[in-house]
């Protein structure tokens, strides 16, 4: 079907290219039994791409199937390799825009790790919003100077004004794209100095890796350096630099509000053409993927080998649900102690702890992000545990 409105560009002709049906609405809700986590409530993924913009949006998204509440546990901060990564940008950031002793909002902060690191490294004050915060979660030096507003980001927190405004893994889980972006930029005003930084998954990393496991329901926006850039320009921001980070997994945006002068494309910036091409690709090579993915799992099933993933994420979630994954893979692998003895929406593997692994002894492991081989390998050779890695 192409009769569907792009909520970026508001053109009329999104086209569906990729559907799974009945996903799980969330993916790192903690959930307490198999079968809870079985019965979990699902949803429609029908990917649709604006020929107009380069946007990609779930055309069958519901919002009110979602809860960002407590349970919802989405850190990534157990990770070192994560935290060397986010200390750098956080720290990048600082001295790129001279943030020391300024005025930080972040929103959709999460525990408030990012938030925390800027007012930390930056000696600034910083307000956080975010509905699944958790206070006292995220204990640190900068903790007198940071508040917290257990809320969505809207209208109504206008008044909030802050030298930096950032928003980090949150667009993509928005279906009204330039409604939201048009809100920050009107909280904003006519203050030209105030720099907004926004992170969000990379599209054309998940199309040309055919990445399957990286679109979840979640995730109903999807955006390349260009749609991204153009939407920016649209809602009143000036861009001032486009890039892409952790293996080109994340984009990156800065901008300030153009006051009438949205400037010209960055070279970085892809044509709406070059992204159609990535979509002809990922839809022809998915069935292939898919295929050979599904193989892997029947092979280790008729060898009797054990296997686990690496990852009780929303990747994690997204491969074993679209791949019809349960008994074939008992267990999911996972460092954040709160996700332990927890269960994987949609196919109810539990989580468990690195250590599970030294008695369990797999054969194989599945890592949901090949980022973290040689983190996970280390802890395999700590625990003495031989097994082979397998990345997505």
């Amino acid at each position: 079907m192409t009769n569907h409105i792009c909520p970026s560009c508001g053109a009329g002709g999104v086209s569906v290219f990729y559907e799974v049906e009945q996903a799980p609405v969330h993916s790192v809700m903690l959930l307490s039994s198999r079968q809870e986590a079985i019965n979990y409530d699902r949803g429609d993924i029908a990917l649709g791409f604006c020929e107009s913009c380069g946007f990609i949006t779930n055309t069958a998204f519901e919002s009110g199937l979602q809860d960002y509440s407590a349970g919802y546990e989405a850190t990534q901060g157990y990770s070192a390799t994560f935290n060397t990564f986010h200390r750098n940008l956080a720290q990048r950031l600082i001295d790129r825009y001279d943030l020391y002793h300024k005025d930080i909002i972040e929103i959709g902060c999460g525990q408030g790790e990012f938030l925390t690191l800027l007012c930390e490294l930056g000696h600034n004050r910083g307000v956080g919003f975010d509905p699944a915060y958790i206070p006292g979660r995220n204990q640190s030096e900068a903790t007198g100077q940071v508040s917290f507003v257990t809320d969505f980001y809207s209208e109504k927190y206008g008044h909030y004004h802050g030298d930096f405004v950032c928003c980090k893994m949150t667009l993509e889980h928005i279906h009204n794209t330039a409604e939201f972006v048009s809100t920050v930029r009107r909280s904003i005003g006519d203050r030209t100095d105030t720099i907004v930084f926004f992170q969000v998954p990379n599209a054309r990393y998940v199309l040309g890796e055919v990445a399957f496991w990286d679109i979840y329901y979640e995730h109903c926006s999807y955006f390349s350096l260009g749609s991204l850039a153009r939407l920016f320009r649209r809602c009143g921001f000036e861009v001032l630099n486009l890039a892409t980070e952790y293996n080109d997994q994340y984009l990156m945006i800065e901008a300030r509000s153009a006051n009438g002068q949205s400037g010209t494309p960055l070279a970085a910036e892809e044509s709406v053409a070059q992204l159609k091409q990535d979509v002809a690709y990922f839809s022809q090579q998915y069935p292939l993927k898919l295929d050979s993915w599904q193989e892997t799992v029947q092979a280790l099933r008729q060898d009797g080998r054990r296997a686990v993933i690496w990852g009780g994420g929303s990747k994690g979630v997204s491969f074993l649900t679209t791949l019809g994954i349960q008994d074939q893979i008992e267990y999911a692998v996972d460092i954040n102690p709160y996700k332990h003895g927890t269960f994987m929406a949609g196919t109810g593997q539990e989580i468990v702890a690195p250590e599970f692994l030294k008695t369990y002894r797999p054969e194989l492991v599945i890592v949901m992000n090949p980022i973290y081989c040689a983190e996970i390998q280390q802890e395999l050779d700590r625990m003495d545990v031989t097994a082979k890695l397998l990345p997505v």
